[in-house]
């Protein structure tokens, strides 16, 4: 798919739902990071008695009110539309992929429901210990929202524990724990969730950095501060942990996507991983795909990517190239399928299912053995007996290539601010340090950006696959004309944005008014 030139139903239904989670992104994160900050708060006033501490619980406690309540609205639109946008891939899948969102109905929105209005309107209500207890569990359940949603997505990058069932044709689930524990689910909810974490911990800083330097609330901003700097800071540093953990996976269960983040055509063994790099604009063009150089300019940390994607100083990385002709040896010992070996099974076992539904309908039982075992044997290839080119397999290289890069650089960038801020907190020059204060505000953005580029990255690098090798987009649409996806694509934009307006204006003058404190005494700092 060209990424400006939409003209299919395929084309609307991707940037429709990738608009619908790309706001939905916004709210989720500041969401599960405010849950985590607000509850160390309270917990601190529980333990100390400090009514300050309670205030700074209080005010974010709003901010977070205001973003989760939006972040809902999107969440659901989101949901709808695997079933008006994609009704051929909830069909196919959606035994399996239903029950961790069921499940996330069930558990995560009950402990959110339950305990969300004890948490805004409880106060001297219940006890202390009773109140916290319900702002806990409004952040567990925040949490264990995520998870769910995240076991889903990891699933389709690495569809495992089903069986497909040629009398229903849908896949079926007959694993439910190796769906939930597989090593891609594990990584992708400790990555995303500790990136809401990071989000969460910039925006409280960054907002705490605006009372000080509009010199009021001197007391709540550095207690927020103290909790969102060595919050953020730690958070980066396990977003960097878990980043090499997501890396390893995706090098074992998706090279081409890893092969597309470094813009790497020609595999190689002790393969450097590219810090800094310009591509060459003609590889943009994926009829070029197998010619030409692939960099303009490059910095390279030697041998790194073998080290993460395979754990080997000098192990072989496929490229682009070697992906689409096959030939090299795989981790398990066998040989790498080409293109046109994996289609042409692909065909078989669409051709087997299509045999197996004939003989069924006319009553030859005896032949529908044989017909569900050549669908057995290929059905680890089906999704590419829909693809008509080795090009279609290749998502775009040059947006993944700089999202990643930029995802990585504004998370070292946090690491070393957050550190910065924490010092000066420390040596108690915070606020004698303005700029600081201004780089910390200004800052804001970046963080969000980051995240924007991780899903980018996470979801433009599987294409042209809904469900990894199994399912291509192109297979999983449901059959809508054009202009009705269009029509629905500016009215979700313009719905959207309207909330996103509508948000920042009640948060604008939610900050605006600051938190409830009794004096504002202004230590030096």
């Amino acid at each position: 798919m060209d990424l400006f030139n939409f003209s299919s139903v395929v084309d609307w239904s991707r940037l429709q739902f990738a608009m619908t989670a790309g706001y939905h992104w916004l709210f989720v994160p500041l969401t599960l990071g405010l849950a985590v900050i607000m509850s160390i708060m309270e917990t601190i006033y529980v333990r100390t008695g400090n009514e300050e501490w309670k205030n700074a619980a209080k005010f974010w406690m709003k901010i977070f009110g205001i973003n989760f309540a939006i972040g809902v609205a999107t969440g659901i639109i989101l949901e709808f539309q695997f079933g008006t946008n994609w009704s051929n891939y909830s069909w196919f899948v959606g035994d399996i992929f239903g029950a961790p969102l069921a499940i996330e109905g069930i558990v995560a929105f009950f402990l959110e429901a339950t305990f969300i209005s004890i948490m805004f309107f409880g106060w001297n209500k219940v006890s202390k210990k009773a109140h916290l207890t319900a702002t806990w569990l409004v952040t567990i359940g925040a949490t264990l929202s995520a998870l769910w949603i995240l076991i889903a997505n990891a699933w389709m990058q690495y569809p495992i524990g089903m069986e497909f069932n040629p009398e229903t044709v849908r896949n079926e689930m007959v694993d439910f724990w190796a769906i939930a524990l597989s090593p891609v689910a594990i990584n992708k909810f400790l990555h995303t969730v500790l990136s809401g974490w990071a989000t969460g911990a910039a925006f409280v800083v960054a907002i705490s950095s605006w009372f000080l330097l509009k010199n009021r609330n001197h007391d709540f901003a550095l207690k927020s501060i103290r909790i969102g700097a060595i919050f953020g800071l730690v958070s980066f540093i396990l977003i960097a942990v878990t980043g090499d953990g997501s890396g390893y996976e995706v090098a074992q269960k998706q090279p081409m996507k890893i092969a597309a983040m470094e813009g790497l055509y020609e595999g190689k063994e002790g393969a450097g991983l590219v810090a800094i790099g310009v591509l060459n604009p003609e590889k943009a063009d994926k009829s070029n795909y197998g010619t030409g150089d692939a960099f303009l300019f490059k910095i390279e940390l030697p041998k790194l990517l073998s080290i993460m994607g395979y754990r080997q100083l000098n192990a072989f990385v496929p490229g682009i190239n070697d992906i689409i002709e096959g030939g090299y040896t795989l981790k398990d010992g066998t040989t790498a399928l080409s293109f046109e070996e994996k289609r042409l099974r692909g065909q078989k076992a669409i051709e087997a299912l299509a045999n197996y539904q004939v003989a069924k309908d006319e009553g030859r039982d005896d032949e529908l053995a044989g017909f569900e075992a050549t669908l057995k044997e290929n059905f680890a290839y089906f999704g590419y007996g829909y693809l008509d080119n080795a090009e279609q397999t290749i998502p775009n290289v040059p947006l993944l290539f700089y999202t990643f890069r930029v995802m990585v650089a504004i998370g070292f960038y946090y690491i070393l601010l957050f550190a910065i801020v924490w010092y000066f907190y420390r040596k108690k020059t915070l606020t004698a340090n303005r700029w600081i204060l201004y780089v910390s505000l200004w800052s804001l953005p970046l963080a969000y950006i980051a995240g924007q580029a991780g899903w980018i990255v996470s979801e433009v690098g599987r294409q042209p696959w809904a469900i990894q090798d199994v399912l291509p987009v192109q297979a999983a649409i449901s059959s809508l004309e054009t202009s009705s996806v269009i029509t629905s694509f500016m009215m979700f934009l313009l719905m959207f944005t309207v909330l996103l307006i509508a948000e920042v204006r009640i948060m604008v003058k939610q900050i605006k008014k600051g938190p409830e404190e009794k004096a504002d005494n202004k230590p030096v700092y």
